[in-house]
């Protein structure tokens, strides 16, 4: 039993250090300088054109961290298939921190490190393990600013008896059984820099650069073009041309674009380019791939104006253009401005008609009503030039009618019968004016 249990241990030492050493074999690739290609794109565009390489990361974005000693940050998880199957943290630790202990029956039972983010090793210590404590462990390292989350899994089960103690890898994560009542350390160690240090020259730990290929040469001969570090710093290589007519913005790492712009494309700019981003504190080395091809430039043909027809026209002289200017206003009540002219003509118009006719009326009613004026008293058979009225001259007639009648009457009177008959003059003189 103690040779078997000599060998499970030989076994599992065995698995932690292939498991650090995994660790570490990321790191170092990570950190080398040679870079991993992400993308690649063929490109086409006429000569004499504008071509912008596009070139964009998050990841690199750089701003000065004022909280860094918050970036790094470390906590265990517990999954318990029994009663609820939950996920419970159990603790947490920032890089510049203290602990935190989410409950508080595991406070100095459980718990990290000190020195966990300067020597690398983030294992969890369980004094005393009990029953409840059974369940899959996951240790969580997180790098807010480069971006960075990594999980190491340890399945915890406890027993009774001490031969069923073991240590073994399942292939997916490793499983500890412990003997109820004792301690156990709980592995997860990452010695890499990004976790154990933070780059004082920050803002020099980011560089891009741009190379080019021309046709036929090999990628290590490439020829560097521009180099531009987060400080600000750019560096230009080549003729002096060459480098006006390719650049990148200032606001690179401000906005994370590090595309590449080509003016006046000519068939002498066409290769391949490379965009090479690299964060030597965060492990980032990646690059794009660019294939340009330099197309003949676009020929516009333009028609001569054709001439009209004409037998006198010389062929030989070249035709004035014509041109008809339309000038439209741009205000929209421009075309009321006429309409208010037309009606006020209108009116004017009517109103001198109306006058004309008023005046015309008025000359015919002085002529079909005379009015005359007496010069002399109201005698009606004076032979003086007199006026009178209308009315006057109808009541003059009027009694020289009943004179007329009364000297009739008078007459009868002497030729009749000696005995006369009596006759009422003023009931004759009325029935004849009726």
């Amino acid at each position: 039993m103690t040779r078997n249990k000599m060998r499970l241990d030989v076994i599992l030492q065995t698995l932690l250090l292939s498991h650090t050493f995994f660790f570490t074999a990321v790191s170092c690739q990570s950190d080398s300088s040679s870079s991993v290609v992400v993308a690649g794109y063929n490109m086409s565009a006429p000569a004499g054109s504008k071509m912008v390489l596009q070139c964009v990361s998050g990841r690199m974005v750089w701003t000065r961290d004022r909280v860094r000693d918050r970036q790094r940050v470390v906590h265990w998880d517990m999954y318990r298939e029994e009663p609820d199957y939950a996920m419970e943290r159990v603790v947490d630790m920032f890089s510049a921190g203290d602990q935190r202990i989410y409950n508080s029956y595991n406070l100095r039972r459980v718990g990290l490190n000190p020195t966990a983010f300067k020597d690398g090793n983030f294992s969890l210590v369980i004094k005393d393990v009990a029953m409840n404590d059974r369940g899959l462990y996951s240790c969580n390292l997180h790098h807010l600013y480069c971006h960075l989350y990594e999980t190491v899994r340890v399945q915890l089960n406890v027993t009774k008896s001490r031969r069923k103690e073991q240590r073994f890898w399942d292939g997916q994560k490793a499983v500890y059984v412990v003997l109820l009542g004792s301690t156990v350390v709980l592995p997860c160690i990452n010695r890499r820099t990004v976790w154990t240090d933070w780059s004082n020259e920050e803002e020099d730990q980011q560089v891009v650069h741009w190379d080019r290929q021309a046709p036929g040469v090999q990628h290590d001969r490439a020829d560097r073009l521009v180099d531009l570090y987060a400080s600000g710093e750019q560096r230009s290589y080549g003729p002096l041309f060459l480098q006006r007519k390719m650049n990148i913005s200032n606001q690179a790492f401000s906005e994370g674009d590090f595309s590449l712009t080509i003016s006046d494309l000519q068939p002498a700019d066409q290769g391949k380019y490379s965009c090479h981003l690299h964060h030597h504190y965060c492990g980032l080395h990646e690059r794009r791939e660019f294939q340009v091809t330099v197309e003949p430039p676009l020929i516009r043909t333009t028609e001569p104006a054709k001439a009209q027809p004409s037998e006198e026209k010389d062929a030989t002289k070249a035709e004035s253009p014509r041109v008809i200017t339309v000038v439209l206003p741009d205000q929209r009540h421009y075309f009321l401005l006429p309409l208010g002219y037309v009606l006020t003509s209108f009116l004017l118009l009517a109103f001198i008609i109306l006058i004309i006719i008023l005046i015309t009326r008025r000359f015919r009613a002085k002529e079909f009503y005379p009015q005359t004026s007496m010069r002399s008293g109201r005698t009606c058979s004076s032979s003086d030039e007199y006026e009178m009225d209308v009315s006057e001259l109808g009541v003059c007639s009027l009694e020289e009618r009943r004179l007329d009648y009364k000297n009739n009457l008078l007459k009868e009177k002497v030729h009749v019968n000696t005995q006369p008959k009596v006759i009422d003059l003023d009931k004759e003189m009325q029935k004849f004016s009726k």
